[in-house]
């Protein structure tokens, strides 16, 4: 196993336990974050994001595999959250595929991909059905999640 697997079997595993420091001690300084949720995050937001979300995980658990080294540096992994959405207690399944680039060992590049619209539907219900393909509903909930990401740092 080379140390890029590692560091992933790593952060996972953390994951899985919501361990949030462990998970953070993954990445890069200069690390970069990006998924349909929250978009284009910073290290500092990275680790909190991460730190947000396993404390307020309910019902949480999350399966993660098919690494696949593409080379020195890009990785791709799949893993699967299932978890209650705190916002209205429905119940989520989001199947994830993560793309990584590694720098000294760490993560350097985070993007995680999911379909924005099913998720929108397990999430928000007849709203995310109705209007959850669209580019309104996606700036809107990345919005509300930026704003809640600020608030949740700003009160730290």
């Amino acid at each position: 196993m080379n140390k890029n697997e590692e560091t992933i079997n790593r952060f996972y595993t953390a994951f899985q336990l919501l361990d949030y420091a462990t998970m953070q001690s993954c990445y890069h300084s200069e690390a970069v974050f990006n998924d349909p949720v929250f978009g284009l995050l910073d290290a500092e937001s990275t680790n909190a994001m991460w730190e947000m979300l396993c404390k307020r995980a309910k019902d949480f658990s999350l399966s993660y595999g098919t690494i696949i080294l593409l080379d020195e540096e890009y990785t791709t992994c799949e893993w699967n959250a299932k978890y209650t959405f705190s916002k209205n207690g429905r119940r989520i399944n989001n199947k994830i595929k993560a793309y990584m680039r590694f720098k000294d060992g760490l993560i350097i590049e985070h993007t995680d991909g999911f379909n924005f619209y099913k998720w929108t539907r397990m999430a928000l219900g007849l709203p995310g059905f109705l209007f959850g393909w669209s580019n309104f509903m996606q700036r809107k909930i990345q919005k509300q999640a930026r704003e809640g990401l600020l608030k949740y740092m700003d009160s730290k």
